[in-house]
């Protein structure tokens, strides 16, 4: 299986969601999203001999497996089960907020997949023989009062296995750093974007198999500034879900709460879905 480029280090959970704090490689480089923490190795430093040993914390076991079981049965088996469940899965605006309405279109074509070309620009191709159905949902609080339109959005993908949900996490991750500026479509684009992903038992994540967020600028032709663009991404056995957050002048207000709940009910109807049991 694929081997991810990137991990969690420093992050800690906030409500579900990830809030990333400084990270480094194992050259002491700045990760995407963080600066090198500088760590030493303990040795050295001309340390007495007779200097009084310090307590060390005892160490907090790290979970292994997620605390519920998916039920095989409840797999999906052909595509069309497959949208059935993604559709009753995503979230529409009703988790978003109570400010957020249906965008138009509501729903992406059932066989629009986006692919990330050579030159960083995202275009629409056929989904991929792994994936069984994909949904987005787009959902916005329109412009009003001086305001911009907020405009959020959020993805099932249903893989037909775990190892094809497991590659689409290690390909996301691999987008930001090879394309740390994108076009999302015309007069829209994402800069200085950084990802992390992190695994379960790390980091704070005790609610997905794996989990990975994007952060970066977000610019729009239609009004001036640079804005909030965070993704925020989780796998759950064979599915994935995703949400998506496009700041616009006015919205001053944290974002990140607002996509921790559309993000957490995703989720749990995921687990729902699967059959999960405790």
């Amino acid at each position: 299986m694929r081997r991810r480029l990137l991990r969690a280090c420093g992050a800690t959970a906030a409500g579900g969601a990830l809030l990333l704090a400084g990270c480094s490689g194992g050259g002491g480089d700045p990760a995407p999203g963080g600066g090198s923490t500088g760590r030493g190795d303990g040795k050295g430093g001309g340390t007495s001999a007779s200097a009084p040993a310090t307590a060390q914390p005892t160490p907090t076991p790290t979970p292994t497996a997620l605390d519920f079981t998916p039920d095989p049965k409840r797999a999906p088996k052909n595509a069309a089960e497959a949208r059935r469940m993604a559709l009753a899965i995503v979230a529409g605006p009703e988790s978003w907020g109570p400010d957020y309405v249906k965008r138009s279109p509501y729903l992406s074509a059932p066989d629009a997949w986006p692919v990330l070309d050579q030159n960083c620009t995202w275009e629409i191709a056929a989904p991929p023989r792994s994936v069984l159905a994909s949904v987005t949902a787009y959902s916005e609080i329109p412009a009003t009062g001086g305001k911009g339109p907020l405009r959020v959005a959020a993805t099932v993908t249903v893989h037909r296995t775990e190892s094809d949900a497991d590659w689409e996490m290690a390909e996301t991750l691999e987008e930001a750093l090879r394309c740390p500026e994108q076009q999302l479509r015309e007069g829209e684009r994402v800069t200085n974007l950084g990802s992390i992903g992190v695994p379960y038992g790390q980091g704070g994540n005790g609610h997905a198999t794996d989990t990975l967020v994007e952060h970066g600028s977000y610019v729009n032709d239609a009004f001036k500034g640079q804005h909030t663009y965070s993704w925020y991404e989780a796998r759950i056995g064979q599915i994935t879900v995703a949400t998506v957050v496009k700041g616009a002048p006015g919205h001053t207000e944290d974002a990140t709460s607002v996509q921790t709940q559309a993000q957490v009910t995703m989720e749990a109807r995921v687990k729902e879905q699967l059959g999960a049991r405790s």
